[in-house]
This record gives C-alpha cells, structure tokens and sequence, in this order.
C-alpha cells in the first residue's frame, strides 16, 4: 500500500519587500500583524558605476520571499516600496534593456546641466526639478543601446510586481517623484517626456499606491510552494511615504521623522493637492488610500556627520554625543556649523567656530537637529490638526542624539520599536488590500515618547 504524504499546514502572510540603497529587506505578516519572518540581502549593485541589474533584483527579491516564508507561511499577497527616481526601460517580453541609473550616480549631474536650460516651467509638480529626478533616467536611457526595442519604462521599485502581474505599470507616489507628473490632474507633461523619454506611449499606465495590480504568477515561487492560491501584487512606490503611512494608520496625519543616510519627515495629509498651494521646500505626492497628499521633506544627515568626523578628535566627541555619554556643550545653540543641504555646497564651520572637538562637536549635532526640527515644523504647517512625530531608522536608538533632538526641535517624538518600517508599511498595504484586519501597533512596536 502507497503511503500518502501531506504537506504541512501553512499560516497566511502578506510580504513587503523595501529596496534600499545599500539593502533589500523583506518582512512577513500575518493575519494580525505580526511580523513573523524576515530575510535581508545586499542590493545588487554594479562594482564600478552601481548601476543595477534588474533581474538580478527580481531573483534576489523572490529568494528572500522563499527564505522568509520557509516551510511555515504562503504569501497571500506582496508590495514593494523603494527609492523613486530609478528606472529601466524594458522590451515586449519584460526584459530589461541595460542597468538602472542609480539615483546618487555622479553622471545625473552632468546630464541635468544640459538638459536644464530646455526644460520649460511647469507649476504643479509637488517635487523641485534637479539631477535625481526620473527625467534625467528617462534622458540617460533613451539615449543606450537597444532603447529602440522598448515597450515600456518601468520604476525599479515596481519592477519585480510588473513581471509578476505581465503588466508595465507605475505607482502614483513614483511618477510624482519624476518632474514630469501633475499629481492634481494625474497627468504627464509632454514637453518634458518628449525632451527626455521621447516617446510618452513608452510611460505605463499610473496605478494609486496600495491597489491591487492583479495575480502573482511565478514559478519559482510556486515551486517552493510558498505561492498561495489566488495571490495577488499590490501596487506599492516610494519608500518613505509607504512608511509614512503605516503611522499614519497608528496615528492619523503623524509625522514620520526616519533618520538614516539622510532625514526624511513624512506624512499624510488629509487635505488634497493643490498647485495654488505653497508648500516650500516640502515634496508632494498623492495620499496612499485616501483623497489627501503625502508631504515629504529631506535633510542631509550622514554626511555631514561623516565630514565632520574626518578630524578625530570631533569624531570621538561625535559619538559620545550622540551615544549619551557626554553632554554637549553651550556651542549646540550657536551657528558655528553650516551643514552641507541638497544642491548645496560642502559642509563648514564659521571663521568665529570654535577649536574646542567638544564644542565643534556640539555646534554639528545643534546645526543637525535643528534642519530637522525645521524640517518637521516645515511638515506640520501644512497639516491642519495636531499631530505626533513617530521616529524610525538608526539615529533613533541613539538616546544622546534624541535628547539633543528634543531640546533643540522641541517635539515630542515617540520610538518605533520596529527598525524596517518601511518593509513592514508595504506589508501593511499589501494587507490592507486583502482586508486582512492587521494591527499597525503590533506590527510597528510602538515603544515608548522620548524623553
């Protein structure tokens, strides 16, 4: 007689998977919100131009799912948030033609400076026009071997769920980062796409963050039988506002302050965008599942610590400073220190700084907090109700660092105990739209308001 073997059973998860720039993270949850499983991987990076090869993405996302679901979970559904302005373009089969241009690649630059003075105004963007954007990828790709077999630019972030679902589509919050989309009217500007892409039948349809794309398909997957019955991709986007809203589900119009390679404030807003709207120096990009906007600010962060860390004797100081071993000194309130800030120059002190590591110490964290203290402040006049500042990322485990954050910004910040909330906002929206009712304070680890 011929035994019968079953397979164990499995619990149902939802994955959400963040592309970061220097790791790709992925996080399970379940049916309540618990993040039951994890896996992490290097982001696959060209060595010399770190350019990256999609595919090799796709593989590298779809064994961390395999990884994390193990023998124990099958995911129901997946959503992937990731840096916005990287892109490919892709021929009819889906397959990429040539590496994405990575956001930071020193050859946007030089690009953007030819491409600046063609480029007509254009009200409406909710994003400035610099080197990062998508229009200088778009230009950059446009212009490499094989573009003449496109069928279709694809943001990296949504890539892997676009070869899931054989369907070229671009997240909302993801075509609100290119310069070349009216988050109010949800439409391109052809001059811009003509001038950069060339061809506007080559730009997706626009999907809203958190919708449903339509089935996963894959093999691999299904062969590692961690593929449920019935899945399905959903639209994820922008990393940073995919974070911002999982506290917004804890909080309704919270601020999230993550603080990492840079600080980015971000949070939803309940009142829709408008181009009559003065939002300075503040992103704006569609609200996720909702009539309202994303707001989003970013501040330079680590590297002007590590430009100030090249004399050893501040770097000592730094770091206890931030640790909480020492405290600073009256040169924390002071303008001694000009931080370096996006399309700015190079970071500095004033002629009258002092030469005390010490007090330069103090005078960087002061000049530091108070970008973000401004950068919040920045956030908050544009939401019209109180609201909570959420901290996330590696600087908030640094209680010196809080603290300084506290006297200088004067807000009250409360610690997530979960450190991938980004990974964990996609796993929240990919179950969110199977109606899945998850909690966001399990899911997230609410600790604790600082101090």
């Amino acid at each position: 007689m011929t035994a019968v073997v079953t397979m164990p059973s499995r619990a149902a998860v939802t994955c959400g998977v963040d592309i970061g720039s220097t790791n790709c993270k992925v996080v399970a949850l379940d049916r309540g919100g618990r993040v039951v499983a994890r896996a992490s991987r290097p982001t696959p990076r060209h060595p010399i131009d770190l350019s990256i090869d999609a595919v090799l993405l796709f593989v590298a996302i779809e064994n961390m799912i395999i990884e994390a679901c193990g023998s124990e979970y099958t995911v129901h559904a997946v959503a992937v948030a990731g840096v916005g302005e990287d892109g490919i373009l892709i021929d009819e089969s889906g397959e990429p033609l040539g590496r994405a241009l990575a956001w930071f690649d020193p050859r946007r630059s030089r690009l953007f400076h030819d491409l600046e003075p063609l480029l007509l105004p254009a009200p409406g963007l909710g994003v400035s026009t610099d080197a990062s954007r998508t229009i200088v990828g778009w230009l950059w790709a446009s212009n490499q071997p094989g573009h003449d077999r496109a069928s279709s630019w694809v943001a990296l972030a949504d890539y892997a769920a676009a070869r899931w679902s054989s369907m070229a589509f671009m997240s909302d919050t993801l075509a609100a980062r290119t310069s070349a989309w009216v988050p109010e009217t949800r439409t391109w500007i052809p001059d811009r796409v003509a001038a950069t892409l060339h061809d506007q039948a080559l730009l997706p349809e626009v999907i809203p963050t958190g919708d449903i794309v339509g089935p996963l398909r894959s093999a691999h997957l299904e062969h590692a039988h961690v593929l449920a019955d019935g899945a399905v991709v959903v639209a994820g986007g922008h990393d940073h506002p995919i974070g911002g809203w999982a506290v917004h589900l804890l909080h309704p119009g919270a601020i999230l302050d993550s603080m990492g390679t840079a600080e980015v404030i971000v949070a939803q807003s309940a009142k829709p965008y408008r181009s009559d709207q003065g939002h300075p120096r503040v992103d704006v990009a569609p609200g996720i599942r909702s009539e309202g906007s994303t707001l989003l600010r970013v501040e330079e962060l680590a590297r002007n610590y590590a430009w100030a860390s090249q004399d050893p004797a501040v770097a000592d100081a730094l770091k206890n400073i931030i640790d909480g071993t020492t405290t600073p000194d009256e040169f924390l309130n002071s303008e001694e220190f000009y931080p370096g800030v996006q399309g700015g120059g190079r970071p500095r002190y004033a002629l009258t700084a002092p030469r005390s590591p010490l007090s330069r110490a103090s005078a960087v964290v002061g000049a530091l907090a108070r970008l973000g203290g401004n950068a919040i402040d920045a956030v908050v006049g544009n939401i019209p109700a109180t609201t909570r500042v959420y901290a996330a990322g590696g600087w908030a485990r640094s209680p010196g660092w809080m603290e300084v954050k506290k006297s200088v910004g004067g807000h009250d910040i409360t610690i997530l105990g979960e450190s991938e909330v980004t990974a964990v906002g996609a796993a929240l929206l990919a179950a969110t739209a199977l109606q899945w009712p998850v909690s966001p304070g399990t899911a997230l680890k609410t600790e604790r308001s600082h101090p």
